[in-house]
Order: C-alpha cells, then structure tokens, then sequence
C-alpha cells in the first residue's frame, strides 16, 4: 500500500505536516520511534494532573494564523508565564528581569532609580573591559556583564546558566546571551507574545487533533525502512536528528538534554508556582515544574489533594538519550552547515523541526515552519 508521505516523527511539525496533507487528500503514515506520539510536547496523567513529561511546554505567540489554527483544533486556556527564581541568598526573584525584580534586590522603586543602578552596574562592567583593551564582549559572562551587571549576573544568571550548559559562563560564546530581556515595568510576564495558553485537557489532544486521518505508528524506527521508504511513499518527511539521517559520516552534533525526577506529592500545592527557577550552584537541578498550575487557577489546585513535580537536570547528551538543545558552538555550526548542504541535495525529502534543522524552536514557529513547508510543496 502507497502512502503520498512517509512522516518520520509525530511531533508538532510532523503532525502539523500530517493534518495539512490530509486535508488535501493525500495519504499519511506517521511512524515515531517512542511508544507514543507528540514527541516533547507528550503528556501523562498522573494523579488526576497533566504532566509534562519532557519539561514545561507554554504555547506562546503573536502569529494570529497560528494561534486561530490551533484553537480551532482545542481551546486553550489563560496560562501566563512568570517564573519565579529561588537565589543563592535564599530569597525569590520574579522573572524576567522587570521592576518587581529591581524592588526585590536593591529597594528601588521607580524606574528611574532602577535605570540608575543598572547604569552603575553596566558602566562598572564596560569600563573594565574598556581598561582590558577589549572591544567586544569575548564570552557569555562578560556580554551579561555589560548588559545587566554583577549583582543581577552574580545572583539570577550565572550559576543557573552553568547548570543549563555544563560549562563555566567564560567559555560559553556571548551571543547565547546577546538579548536579556529587562523591563521597567511591574510585569512578570515572561513572554511579549499577544497569545499564550495551555491546551485545555493538555497537549496530547492537541497532537490527537492534527494526526486524525493519518496512519500512526509507534515503536518504529526509520531505520528499519531507510532503505526501502521509496516502496512506501511518494516523498519522505523527515524530523529526526539531520545527522542520524545521513549516519553521522560527517560527525557527531552535540546536543545538551534533560534528566527529570518526577514524583508525586500528598500535598495540594507545593510551590504555589508552575516553574521556580533555582539560580545557585549548590542545588543540582535547574528548576521545578509544579504541573498542576499549568491547567489550574487559583484556590482550585486545592481540589486535588495531591500534585505533581518535575527536578530537571541539564546534562550532556549521550547516544539513546533525548536531545534537546543545540550546542551553537563554532564546531557544531559549521557541521551543521555541511549536513544542511547534504540535506539540500536530497530528492523529494522535506526536513522539518529543531532536530532536523540543529535549532532551537518554540511551538509555535516550528507550526509556521510545516504551513511553510507544505505551501511551498503546493507551490503557494
């Protein structure tokens, strides 16, 4: 039986991909190597509660096409994002960076003041590297020194950012950083976006959704049809690792990925917050994920008794791990220039997704970029 399309993976762009084609009237098969579809966005209840299984996942986006696209498949709910870090000096600390934060660590009240302080701060920082002979910020710890200072990078950033990467904040490239976002506002909305939710029921209705007409299975591993794909379909969608594609003969991309301790508590609210941020060395993990604050609001997180939580441990990735976040390092971009050239050359394969392109994408983009890719098979 011949499929219009070979799918290889069921996340958001694949499923994406899928709902488009079959709207068209093409035939789908959608394979995935998990034991379930939605890649990272995949949910599992537990306890009565949604959990994120592979971390807190918050749609987010100001592309009305995409957001009426996605609400016209699942409503979403009014989830804001305003993470709260716990610092080394044992205090909380809105995120991001806006005047709630400012009050919290230095008392200051206005945005006048706080664009004193931070002058002081950011001058001290530029005026070192001024008397160095450097005319550009070199690394990650002196770009956010230039940009926010030492007590705010001392105390939110530096130990945190360690954490993420695995390496010291001096031998991390500066543009990982070039954009910290610093408000002189009472606003600790994370997000500019004009859209931002949680699906109601979580993500998982959301991928059943976009897969409806598709042929789905789980538990397989293109591998076992690379060699055949053409017998099967007219044209592949591929959105797993660009360098796994081609059998790592140009190299090995680095990748960091996440650990998660997931553990349920009898207790109806234990952080009072969906993400707490732990921004000090001592503490292994980079944050917690309190999932029950991502569908419920207000005193109704006391209906269930119990909730649920989520250590995450950046770590470096290692085969037959989950990969989560690129290395933008020299090395790794310039090989992934080279396998993106490969992937140019290939006839009637479509690569789609953050493993297939080596970049960080959030939900919403990554939606954007399968419309783009299904207009331009339709020549639209």
């Amino acid at each position: 039986m011949k499929y219009d399309y070979l799918i290889v993976g069921a996340g958001l762009f694949g499923a994406t991909f899928a709902y488009l084609a079959t709207r068209a009237g093409k035939r789908c098969l959608v394979i995935d190597r998990r034991q379930h579809t939605g890649g990272n966005i995949h949910c599992t209840e537990i306890a009565g509660i949604n959990v994120h299984e592979y971390g807190a996942h918050i749609f987010h986006t100001s592309d009305k096409e995409v957001w009426d696209f996605v609400n016209s498949l699942v409503p979403f709910n009014r989830y804001t994002n305003c993470p709260v870090a716990s610092a080394p000096d044992g205090k909380l600390y809105n995120l991001p960076f806006n005047m709630n934060t400012f009050y919290q660590l230095w008392g200051v009240r206005t945005p006048v003041e706080a664009e004193i302080k931070l002058d002081e701060q950011r001058h001290e920082a530029r005026e070192k590297l001024r008397l160095e002979g450097i005319k550009e910020p070199r690394n990650l710890e002196e770009q956010a020194l230039s940009l926010i200072g030492r007590d705010v990078y001392e105390l939110l950033i530096k130990h945190y950012t360690e954490k993420q990467w695995g390496r010291p904040c001096t031998e991390l490239p500066a543009f990982i950083i070039r954009r910290l976002p610093v408000r002189l506002t009472f606003d600790n909305n994370y997000f500019n976006d004009l859209y931002q939710g949680i699906p109601v029921g979580g993500y998982n209705r959301l991928t059943d959704a976009l897969l409806e007409g598709s042929e789905v299975r789980t538990g397989v591993d293109f591998a076992q049809m690379r060699e055949n794909w053409h017998e099967i379909a007219e044209k592949l969608v591929y959105t797993g690792a660009i360098d796994e594609y081609f059998g790592f003969k140009l190299g090995r991309l680095d990748w960091r990925t996440v650990r998660f301790d997931t553990e349920v508590l009898d207790t109806a609210n234990f952080q009072g917050n969906a993400v707490v941020n732990y921004t000090d060395a001592k503490t292994p993990w980079t944050r917690i994920i309190e999932h029950k604050h991502f569908e419920t609001f207000g005193n109704a997180v006391y209906d269930n008794p119990k909730t649920v939580i989520s250590r995450e441990h950046s770590t470096e990735y290692q085969p037959g791990m989950e990969p989560y976040y690129p290395v933008n390092n020299g090395r790794n971009n310039s090989l992934a220039d080279e396998y993106r050239r490969l992937a140019s050359e290939e006839q009637n394969v479509i690569f789609g997704g953050r493993l297939a392109e080596y970049k960080y994408y959030d939900m919403a983009p990554v939606i954007s970029q399968a419309f783009e890719a299904w207009r331009a098979e339709n020549n639209q």
